[in-house]
């Protein structure tokens, strides 16, 4: 199945890739690998205060439809995608938070929707004392490409 008609039966609208406000670019390819840059949640605040585990678990989700995006700008067609190789999500968290990894799975949950088995990834889950506008997730990724 091609990854578009799989979003689309999702019900997944990918958003406008804008450029960044700061220094750097959204993506960069070398060789077979893009790296997209750390994308963020619409969705403001502290895990392990004003924001739940399922609430972080959906902010991850949607923040995983923003990399998707960058990396289509990346690559035109997302069946050029061989691989998600490596997820880094970064949790905007109380120090005494501990659910990082099941916040992060719902990126990871809708890259393996969306890609099957070629959406199986390494990745890491940590918490932070803050990430840009408060979000409350920032997620990067490395993507293998033909």
């Amino acid at each position: 199945m091609q990854v578009e008609q799989r979003l689309q039966q999702l019900g997944i609208v990918l958003p406008e890739v804008k450029p960044p406000m700061f220094s750097f670019v959204p993506w960069v390819r070398s060789g077979h690998l893009v790296f997209v840059s750390g994308q963020v949640s619409s969705l403001k605040g502290k895990l392990g205060r004003e924001v739940s585990t399922e609430q972080g678990y959906h902010a991850a989700r949607e923040v995983a439809i923003r990399l998707i995006a960058v990396l289509k700008d990346a690559v035109s067609d997302l069946d050029r995608v061989h691989r998600v190789v490596k997820l880094l999500g970064m949790v905007n968290s109380m120090p005494d938070f501990e659910e990082q990894p099941k916040v992060i799975n719902g990126a990871s949950d809708l890259l393996l929707e969306v890609f099957g088995d070629k959406g199986k990834h390494a990745r890491s889950a940590v918490g932070m004392a803050q990430l840009p506008f408060s979000s409350s997730v920032e997620i990067e990724g490395i993507f293998e490409v033909g």
